[in-house]
């Protein structure tokens, strides 16, 4: 269990706490129904009992930073407002001061130590202003890049990116990015496939930046609305080695195969086949990457032997 614990501030944006925070509890509402155990633990914390959030919304009941986070813990800073972030201005308000400590004294030391730290949005500046960012690569929201440079000299600022992950840290741009951070911690911790899921249910899906490296498949090919392919989409991302033939997908889609193929060339751009290929090839790589040897790898994604494994990763885009 992880604990994730969101630092509310006075005038926190909303949904820089709200988006995330669903896409944690809709992944753990997507383990029960696999009869999984949660794996998230939500805790609202500030300096504070209660905050007011940027839309004017009073945020309450909230629990005293604490003294010492548990062995695996999440640390989540969000933005506020433009022009009103408490890192810019003179004096710093009180509860910034304090929660800036707290980060020093409570999170810094054990930072990488089963604690990792994510921000969303100017949620950055905080970490920068507590010193946590040290000489690691780091974003925000692109009209505080140069605040963020300012309060961290020494980090490497990115600058048209989506999210970045350094090591433990963990920032991202834009309000709404913080869903896709989200998503990716879940996918690391869960799988692509819970993230997919989790995603399918927040009707949004993974993006990237302009130099984030490549989407998983099992994430790509997801940016529709159509449930009949999703059905597809979720029952191959769950099985892969299942015996995929176009009459077995057709069955799961409720529809003919000629009609799947149709959906699939309008909605994800190829073909059935291709798809389960590229999910296969996926878990094949996942599987290796986690220390699974080759042939127990290929036998769990849905390939024969290696022959099969190698002339299927070469038609690979």
């Amino acid at each position: 269990m992880i604990d994730v614990v969101f630092v509310v501030l006075p005038s926190t944006l909303l949904l820089d706490l709200a988006g995330p925070a669903e896409a944690f509890r809709l992944a753990n509402q997507q383990l029960a129904r696999r009869d999984r155990a949660p794996h998230w633990r939500l805790r609202y914390a500030g300096p504070r009992a209660q905050a007011m959030t940027s839309i004017g919304a009073t945020l309450g009941a909230l629990e005293v930073l604490p003294a010492s986070l548990p062995d695996a813990a999440c640390v989540v800073l969000m933005g506020q407002p433009s022009g009103e972030e408490s890192a810019l201005r003179t004096p710093l308000p009180a509860a910034w001061a304090q929660t800036r400590r707290w980060l020093a004294r409570t999170v810094a030391p054990r930072l990488g130590d089963g604690i990792q730290l994510m921000t969303v949005c100017a949620g950055a500046l905080l970490a920068a202003d507590a010193g946590l960012l040290g000489h690691r690569r780091c974003t925000t929201h692109h009209e505080m890049l140069a605040d963020l440079q300012r309060l961290a000299p020494t980090a490497q600022v990115l600058s048209d990116r989506l999210f970045v992950e350094d090591g433990p840290v963990l920032s991202s741009a834009g309000i709404t990015a913080g869903i896709d951070l989200a998503l990716h911690l879940i996918a690391r911790e869960g799988g692509d496939a819970l993230a997919a899921a989790v995603a399918q249910a927040m009707v949004v899906y993974g993006r990237r930046g302009l130099n984030d490296p490549q989407r998983s498949p099992m994430m790509a090919g997801r940016d529709h609305v159509h449930a009949a392919v999703h059905r597809v989409q979720d029952a191959v991302c769950g099985h892969p080695a299942h015996d995929w033939s176009a009459a077995a997908l057709a069955e799961v889609a409720h529809v003919t195969p000629r009609h799947l193929a149709r959906l699939f060339r309008l909605h994800v751009g190829g073909t059935p086949r291709a798809y389960v290929q590229a999910i296969r090839v996926a878990a094949a790589r996942r599987a290796l990457d986690g220390g699974e040897p080759l042939k127990r790898a290929l036998a769990e994604a849905g390939f024969a032997g290696d022959r099969q494994w190698r002339r299927t990763r070469a038609r690979q885009p």
